[in-house]
């Protein structure tokens, strides 16, 4: 008879009962009530892309299968458009669950599903917390650098450079100080 941690060389499903409760109370959604009428997935512009469809998640966050969830490429592919949240028709905030989880991702250093979209999204949010928006040639180039795919797509760069598309110089806002203290104030608290 087989081991029961695995059947046929996979290893055993283990959920974890409180997962449930923990999201919820994290994310201050009830994904309790999810009941799975596949609105949140059939709107997804990204379903296509996901390994694990939006629906399928809650239901695995029902079930407690957190490990599962945590490596899952769809925590990542998800571009949190809102499409799904807007659609559940029991008012929940699907988008901000797989924003939770994404932190959850990263704070519990779980690798993620599709490392590319990680080192994206930590371009991004640099280029916000230095120039108080996004800088779309100075972000790519810290998304260039962190990935080693330096010329993956100069095509469209160089069309969108003929189209004045990419700038060389940073827009100037006002307040850029303070959307850096905001990120500031979220990495010491």
């Amino acid at each position: 008879m087989p081991d029961q941690a695995t059947v046929a060389g996979a290893a055993a499903i283990r959920p974890k009962p409180d997962f449930l409760k923990e999201l919820e109370r994290a994310s201050g959604e009830s994904v309790s009530s999810c009941y799975h009428c596949r609105k949140c997935t059939n709107g997804c512009p990204l379903a296509f892309a996901m390994d694990v469809l939006p629906n399928q998640v809650m239901r695995m966050i029902q079930l407690g299968l957190e490990n599962e969830v945590l490596r899952s490429k769809t925590v990542w592919i998800c571009a949190s458009c809102q499409t799904c949240t807007t659609r559940c028709p029991n008012d929940i905030d699907i988008a901000h669950v797989m924003d939770v989880l994404r932190q959850w991702n990263l704070e519990r250093g779980v690798p993620p599903g599709e490392a590319k979209v990680v080192k994206f999204h930590e371009a991004f949010l640099k280029s916000v917390r230095r120039h108080g928006r996004v800088f779309e040639t100075g972000m790519v180039f810290g998304y260039k650098m962190a990935t080693k795919d330096f010329f993956g797509d100069m095509g469209i760069a160089w069309q969108m450079f003929k189209r004045g598309k990419l700038q060389f110089v940073p827009d100037s806002i006002r307040g850029r100080g303070q959307v850096r203290a905001m990120f500031d104030k979220k990495r010491k608290g």
